[in-house]
């Protein structure tokens, strides 16, 4: 398994996690538990942001620029 791999790998896990925290920050019953489920998933965007980061600065996640006219066309489905 190379280093690339390794960091997708990496990527989705936390993603997952990150999914996890919130739906029990939302679903937690008192205060403790949410603050103890919000506390861990700002922790887990952290590091999701980090591993990101790094596989851009490698070229590992590469993102291409919305077209401005589709933009404007989703804008104007929504504000109708």
């Amino acid at each position: 398994m190379d280093d690339k791999c390794i960091m997708e790998s990496l990527l989705l896990t936390t993603k997952g996690v990150c999914d996890l925290y919130l739906h029990g920050a939302i679903e937690s019953g008192t205060e403790n538990v949410h603050k103890a489920f919000c506390s861990a998933l700002d922790e887990s965007l952290f590091l999701q942001d980090n591993l990101y980061q790094k596989m851009s600065a490698q070229g590992w996640y590469p993102t291409e620029q919305a077209d401005p006219q589709r933009i404007q066309k989703v804008k104007q489905k929504f504000s109708n």
